[in-house]
């Protein structure tokens, strides 16, 4: 019997998610499991759950973003992961680029997209809610980002990244990123440890 796919539910705006994106391929190799990636728009899960991006809600806190820096730096230590560059650009609304995850998934191109839409919002930043800018950067990437646009605004799209957010709200997820292995859920790139031991059964 093979071990549940853990769930990855990912929106490309977020560095955290990037930073998960990098650290999984590593775990996948340990675990000889494959995660499920699972496109959502993390501005309708913050609408749904009335929550706010972390650079909002560390703004002003005294020692709390100081933390988190810390706690990043042991992240890319612990999974041997490079950091993000920071998007000069953010936040960059991410309905078209989410929206062209779920085309991709459709047209069967989904990982190369994936990795992709994360390199130019956080390895090579750009301005990635410009549709010229995207298109650009995505066909860079061996994409036919025409076509993938294209297929974003069909009702079959826009219809499935609106039902993979109310079902992450509905589990019980506020934020990106976020996992599942069954029903347990985990938030936060620090809780990558935690589903690795979860499915290796620790």
């Amino acid at each position: 019997m093979s071990p549940t796919a853990p769930q990855f539910l990912f929106d490309v705006g977020s560095p955290n998610a990037f930073l998960s994106h990098k650290a999984i391929p590593a775990i996948e190799a340990r675990i000889g499991v494959k995660f499920e990636y699972v496109p959502i728009l993390l501005g309708g899960i913050f609408k749904a759950t009335n929550n706010r991006s972390p650079g909002e809600t560390l703004a002003g806190v005294k020692n709390k973003p100081e933390f988190n820096k810390l706690e990043t730096e042991r992240f890319l230590k612990r999974f041997k992961v490079k950091p993000y560059v920071w998007n000069p650009f953010f936040p960059v609304n991410t309905l078209n680029l989410m929206r062209a995850a779920v085309a991709a998934q459709f047209e069967g191109v989904f990982e190369q997209y994936v990795d992709a839409a994360f390199h130019h919002m956080w390895v090579e930043p750009k301005k990635m809610d410009d549709p010229e800018v995207a298109m650009k950067a995505l066909a860079a990437s061996g994409l036919d980002a025409a076509k993938l646009f294209a297929r974003a605004q069909e009702a079959d799209v826009k219809a499935k990244l609106i039902e993979n957010t109310q079902s992450a709200v509905e589990r019980g997820a506020f934020g990106s990123p976020t996992f599942f292995v069954g029903k347990e859920i985990f938030f936060g790139k620090e809780q990558l440890r935690d589903v690795e031991e979860l499915i290796r059964g620790e």
